[in-house]
Protein backbone atom coordinates (compact mmCIF):
# COMPACT_ATOMS: atom_id res chain seq x y z
CA UNK A 1 0.00 0.00 0.00
CA UNK A 2 0.96 3.49 -0.54
CA UNK A 3 0.93 5.94 1.93
CA UNK A 4 -1.50 8.66 1.36
CA UNK A 5 -0.72 11.90 -0.67
CA UNK A 6 3.36 9.95 -0.55
CA UNK A 7 3.28 8.01 -3.38
CA UNK A 8 5.73 5.29 -1.12
CA UNK A 9 5.16 1.86 -0.24
CA UNK A 10 4.74 1.34 3.36
CA UNK A 11 7.40 -0.73 5.21
CA UNK A 12 4.76 -3.26 6.09
CA UNK A 13 3.76 -3.67 2.24
CA UNK A 14 7.48 -3.94 1.12
CA UNK A 15 8.02 -6.81 3.55
CA UNK A 16 5.36 -8.50 2.73
CA UNK A 17 6.41 -8.40 -0.82
CA UNK A 18 10.13 -8.96 -0.22
CA UNK A 19 8.91 -12.33 1.99
CA UNK A 20 6.45 -13.66 -1.13
CA UNK A 21 9.45 -12.64 -3.37
CA UNK A 22 11.86 -14.83 -1.31
CA UNK A 23 9.52 -18.14 -0.74
CA UNK A 24 8.79 -18.04 -4.48
CA UNK A 25 12.34 -18.34 -5.30
CA UNK A 26 12.86 -20.61 -2.34
CA UNK A 27 10.13 -22.85 -4.29
CA UNK A 28 11.65 -23.22 -7.94
CA UNK A 29 14.85 -23.60 -6.52
CA UNK A 30 15.99 -27.31 -5.14
CA UNK A 31 19.36 -29.16 -5.49
CA UNK A 32 20.28 -29.09 -9.10
CA UNK A 33 19.94 -32.75 -10.75
CA UNK A 34 22.61 -31.81 -13.49
CA UNK A 35 22.95 -33.23 -16.67
CA UNK A 36 22.41 -36.71 -18.05
CA UNK A 37 25.59 -38.53 -18.37
CA UNK A 38 27.36 -37.97 -21.75
CA UNK A 39 26.54 -40.22 -24.83
CA UNK A 40 30.38 -40.44 -25.92
CA UNK A 41 30.73 -41.64 -21.76
CA UNK A 42 27.99 -44.57 -21.98
CA UNK A 43 29.86 -48.37 -21.38
CA UNK A 44 28.39 -50.68 -23.84
CA UNK A 45 25.82 -52.06 -21.89
CA UNK A 46 24.39 -48.28 -21.16
CA UNK A 47 24.65 -47.97 -25.06
CA UNK A 48 22.37 -51.12 -26.25
CA UNK A 49 19.85 -49.90 -23.55
CA UNK A 50 19.79 -46.06 -24.76
CA UNK A 51 19.18 -48.21 -28.03
CA UNK A 52 16.25 -49.77 -26.39
CA UNK A 53 15.27 -46.49 -24.76
CA UNK A 54 14.86 -44.94 -28.61
CA UNK A 55 13.42 -47.56 -29.78
CA UNK A 56 10.65 -48.62 -27.76
CA UNK A 57 10.65 -45.68 -24.71
CA UNK A 58 11.12 -41.96 -26.59
CA UNK A 59 8.20 -41.61 -28.04
CA UNK A 60 6.25 -41.41 -24.43
CA UNK A 61 9.02 -40.11 -22.29
CA UNK A 62 12.23 -37.19 -22.27
CA UNK A 63 15.28 -38.94 -21.32
CA UNK A 64 17.55 -35.85 -21.57
CA UNK A 65 14.98 -32.76 -19.42
CA UNK A 66 12.10 -32.49 -17.40
CA UNK A 67 8.25 -32.68 -18.40
CA UNK A 68 5.83 -34.73 -19.47
CA UNK A 69 5.17 -36.27 -22.79
CA UNK A 70 2.96 -39.12 -23.37
CA UNK A 71 4.29 -40.04 -19.74
CA UNK A 72 6.82 -39.17 -17.03
CA UNK A 73 10.07 -37.62 -17.62
CA UNK A 74 12.44 -40.05 -17.24
CA UNK A 75 15.34 -37.70 -16.53
CA UNK A 76 17.36 -38.08 -13.58
CA UNK A 77 14.96 -40.52 -12.86
CA UNK A 78 16.99 -42.51 -10.17
CA UNK A 79 18.70 -39.78 -8.37
CA UNK A 80 15.73 -38.22 -7.34
CA UNK A 81 14.56 -40.35 -3.98
CA UNK A 82 10.80 -41.36 -5.75
CA UNK A 83 9.12 -42.08 -8.81
CA UNK A 84 6.15 -39.65 -9.89
CA UNK A 85 3.89 -42.56 -8.27
CA UNK A 86 5.67 -42.45 -4.96
CA UNK A 87 6.87 -45.38 -5.16
CA UNK A 88 10.61 -45.41 -4.22
CA UNK A 89 12.84 -45.11 -7.45
CA UNK A 90 14.91 -47.99 -7.51
CA UNK A 91 14.92 -51.19 -10.17
CA UNK A 92 12.82 -53.29 -7.52
CA UNK A 93 9.78 -50.63 -8.10
CA UNK A 94 10.99 -49.78 -12.24
CA UNK A 95 10.98 -53.38 -13.36
CA UNK A 96 7.46 -54.12 -13.15
CA UNK A 97 6.40 -51.36 -14.98
CA UNK A 98 8.42 -51.84 -17.41
CA UNK A 99 7.76 -55.01 -17.87
CA UNK A 100 3.73 -55.11 -17.36
CA UNK A 101 3.39 -51.59 -17.79
CA UNK A 102 1.10 -49.11 -15.47
CA UNK A 103 -2.00 -47.31 -16.82
CA UNK A 104 -1.69 -45.60 -20.05
CA UNK A 105 1.89 -47.24 -20.49
CA UNK A 106 2.05 -50.66 -21.87
CA UNK A 107 4.15 -53.96 -20.90
CA UNK A 108 7.30 -54.55 -22.40
CA UNK A 109 8.22 -57.83 -20.82
CA UNK A 110 7.37 -59.90 -24.45
CA UNK A 111 9.67 -57.50 -26.01
CA UNK A 112 12.29 -57.24 -24.07
CA UNK A 113 14.41 -60.88 -22.98
CA UNK A 114 16.71 -60.20 -19.70
CA UNK A 115 19.88 -58.98 -20.71
CA UNK A 116 17.72 -56.33 -22.86
CA UNK A 117 15.88 -55.32 -19.90
CA UNK A 118 18.98 -54.89 -17.51
CA UNK A 119 20.66 -53.07 -20.83
CA UNK A 120 17.75 -50.67 -20.73
CA UNK A 121 17.61 -50.09 -16.78
CA UNK A 122 21.57 -49.45 -16.35
CA UNK A 123 20.90 -46.93 -19.17
CA UNK A 124 18.19 -44.99 -16.96
CA UNK A 125 20.34 -44.88 -14.04
CA UNK A 126 22.79 -42.52 -16.52
CA UNK A 127 19.68 -39.89 -17.07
Amino acid sequence: MREPGTGRITFVTAAVLFCGLLAGIAAGCGPSLGPSKPVSQLTPQEARGRAIYDQDCASCHYANHSGDLHGPSLFAMYRKKYLPSGAPANDARVTPVIVQGRNMMPGFGNQLNDQQLQDLLAYLHTL
